[in-house]
């Protein structure tokens, strides 16, 4: 089992920063890939970006790159959102989610953490 929580929402004006964390505690040693993953009412999930675990390749959404960048500590077994030049279209509430080791989405979500950016 992996648990996850996120922390750092909150409210920022447009052109403003945020960090978002997202601990995992658990079966951390089984994760291979940890992402994010946002959703705004009434829309659907949204790929935000995410970071191998093994390698620290990442990918970002076209939306956020440039604006927003995923890193993590391996000894704290975090995971991070920087969130650079917010937007008011940003406003969503973000999940962080993880891949397990043998599986190929993701298996593990956290219980969000709300961004709103005003205009």
């Amino acid at each position: 089992q992996v648990h996850l929580v996120e922390s750092g929402g909150g409210l920022v004006q447009a052109g403003g920063s945020l960090r978002l964390s997202c601990a995992a505690s658990g079966r951390t040693v089984s994760i291979s890939d940890m992402g994010w993953v946002r959703q705004a009412p009434g829309k659907e999930r949204e790929f935000v970006g995410s970071i191998n675990w093994i390698s620290v390749s990442t990918n970002s959404a076209t939306s956020v790159k440039g604006r927003f960048t995923i890193s993590r500590d391996n000894a704290k077994n975090t995971v991070y959102l920087q969130m650079n030049s917010l937007k008011p279209e940003d406003t969503a509430v973000y999940y962080c989610a993880a891949i397990l080791r043998g599986g190929a989405e993701y298996a593990y979500w956290g219980q969000g953490t709300q961004v709103t950016v005003s205009s």
